[in-house]
């Protein structure tokens, strides 16, 4: 079906090829919402000067030639140029009315791409802390709302799983017994198992050398070595489960490509590049010098390839990452869900794989920059011994407040019934929370305004949704019918409904998940709105209580569908 802001678009442009010829077939209407008309035209002022005629008299002209008969009320020209363009009611209930038989509800389904998505990434035998919270939802929603668009998303979870900490990891693991409880630390709080290892390689010269050796055989591949490797591994995926289960995020052990996946092609990629002269040694350590990246007193700044001692990089492994992408999966879009920090790795990284020829231009490479989780006094948020703060303890406290919460609005509910809406509510509050602001801006962590029920929430909108699941099971066999638009709060509701599949592919387009957020808050208000103003199971007659209830039942459907593309789940009641 076609949105109200596409219809429009077409027909300003259709208007703008009759008015000014072919050579505008291409301009772009600019359409925006107005508080003067649900759309404004601002393409006058632009043409005026290629035109070299005055704003109004161009608006004007463009009026002449806009046929908007059946979709919109007469237009009118305001300002310095402005067009307004009201909808026609009729048009918009109808509009409602394809919406509602849409079991896409708008959303269109896009010629479809290969996207690997790298999110989340923890690194084996550590603890997940709040700085891997924004990469994973803010990943996993994209990853959703692709799918959702048509495209063939590939789950890239880069684990940091290999390098030297492994040497002093299975050296613990062997002294302290594969099936201790020290052991079995890695499964639940693997942080307690990683401090026990590094006190261990800083206190005892013996097991800091067995650590060293260690290393060398893993490296070599010594099958021993590699079984514990592998226990360590498979350790930690019982707890990465645990995690992503609790956060309701779609990454599985299938999904893992880690650091080791990569591990017999490094020596390629340093032969590859020092082959085609891409990449030279200097001071032992072989490094590729691109052109425009410096440093200090405009010294060149080294992608180092291959390290001075023989070892590999975080360099070698993402160009081998790249190549590995590109040649195998087919990506034809590439996102990187990564702390903004690294842009200046990930740029370096992707200049030498277009320089090596792994990285063809035709496919899009594109750094999803993710910024800082803070506390209250707006730093970096920690737990108060400064210590980074365990990912699952956050969300363990914010299923709690979610409780208390539930408690206190909804007594009348059994026992069991509000321990099921706890997590949903609680986790629901915290990845909304995150996805609602710019991926690459900072926000503060407050736990009570995440919870409330009132404000730019995720219980609001879980709310919301329960609401009209409410109203919809009270209506029981009574059957939705044409939509009618007579009051205004009832128009605002279809205005906002309707605008759904063109925000969804704004997510996919930019990249953005807040825009959704943001769409999803517009319609829960325009449906209180529309609550307060317009009974809908004490309508006065059958026809506008039929319409009321397409309203209510397109509005859960938009919530329902948009909540869960941010990977938010609605409960049943509230």
């Amino acid at each position: 079906m076609t949105s109200p802001a596409s219809a429009l678009h077409d027909l300003v442009q259709t208007a703008l090829v009759a008015a000014f010829g072919e050579e505008y077939a291409d301009t772009d209407p600019v359409l925006r919402p107005s508080q003067f008309a649900d759309f404004q035209a601002n393409v006058a002022l632009a043409l005026a000067k290629r035109l070299g005629r005055p704003p109004r008299e161009v608006a004007d002209l463009l009026v002449e030639h806009l046929d908007v008969t059946g979709v919109c009320h007469e237009p009118e020209v305001s300002g310095p140029g402005f067009v307004n363009l009201r909808l026609d009611e009729t048009w918009l209930g109808s509009a409602v009315d394809d919406l509602s038989r849409d079991p896409r509800l708008g959303v269109p389904t896009q010629d479809r791409l290969v996207v690997p998505i790298d999110y989340s990434a923890p690194n084996v035998a550590k603890e997940m802390h709040v700085g891997h919270l924004r990469t994973t939802v803010v990943g996993d929603a994209l990853a959703r709302t692709l799918e959702h668009l048509g495209h063939q998303v590939v789950r890239q979870n880069h684990v940091g799983d290999w390098g030297t900490p492994f040497g002093m990891l299975i050296e613990h693991l062997l002294d302290v017994g594969e099936d201790s409880p020290e052991a079995a630390q890695l499964r639940n709080d693997p942080n307690a198992f990683y401090q026990a290892a590094r006190e261990a390689f800083e206190g005892d010269v013996a097991f800091a050398d067995r650590a060293r050796r260690r290393v060398v055989a893993l490296q070599a591949g010594d099958p021993e070595t590699l079984t514990l490797w592998q226990e360590l591994v498979d350790l930690s995926k019982i707890y990465f489960n645990t995690i992503y289960s609790t956060l309701g995020v779609g990454l599985r052990d299938e999904h893992l490509a880690g650091e080791s996946s990569y591990n017999d092609d490094l020596a390629a990629v340093c032969d590859e590049l020092e082959a085609a002269g891409i990449a030279t040694m200097s001071e032992g350590a072989l490094c590729v010098f691109l052109d425009g990246y410096t440093g200090r007193e405009g010294k060149p700044v080294p992608l180092i390839i291959r390290k001075s001692d023989g070892g590999y990089g975080y360099g070698t492994t993402d160009l081998a990452t790249v190549r590995h992408r590109v040649r195998d999966l087919h990506a034809e879009r590439m996102l990187y869900v990564i702390g903004a920090p690294q842009s200046l790795h990930l740029q370096m990284v992707w200049d030498t794989a277009r320089k090596a020829g792994w990285l063809p231009p035709t496919v899009e490479v594109v750094h999803v920059q993710i910024g800082n989780v803070l506390g209250a006094d707006r730093k970096i948020l920690k737990t108060r011994s400064g210590a980074p703060l365990r990912l699952m303890a956050l969300l363990e406290e914010a299923v709690a407040a979610a409780r208390a919460v539930v408690d206190e609005s909804r007594p009348d509910l059994d026992e069991a019934l509000r321990a099921a809406i706890a997590p949903q509510v609680g986790i629901g509050a915290v990845k909304y929370a995150d996805l609602s602001v710019a991926h690459d801006s900072e926000y503060v962590f407050d736990l009570d305004r995440m919870v409330a029920l009132t404000g730019n929430t995720g219980p609001y909108l879980q709310y919301a949704a329960a609401r009209v699941r409410s109203i919809l099971r009270s209506a029981g066999d009574a059957v939705p019918g044409p939509v009618r638009l007579d009051e205004p709060s009832e128009r605002a509701l279809a205005l906002a409904l309707l605008g759904f599949g063109d925000v969804v592919v704004q997510v996919g387009d930019l990249l953005e998940p807040h825009r959704l957020c943001g769409y999803l808050f517009e319609v829960a208000q325009a449906f209180s709105a529309f609550y307060e103003n317009c009974p809908v199971l004490g309508a006065p007659d059958e026809p506008t209580r039929a319409s009321r209830l397409t309203l209510a039942r397109v509005t859960l459907d938009v919530l329902e569908t948009g909540l869960g593309l941010l990977g938010i789940e609605a409960p049943e009641r509230m």
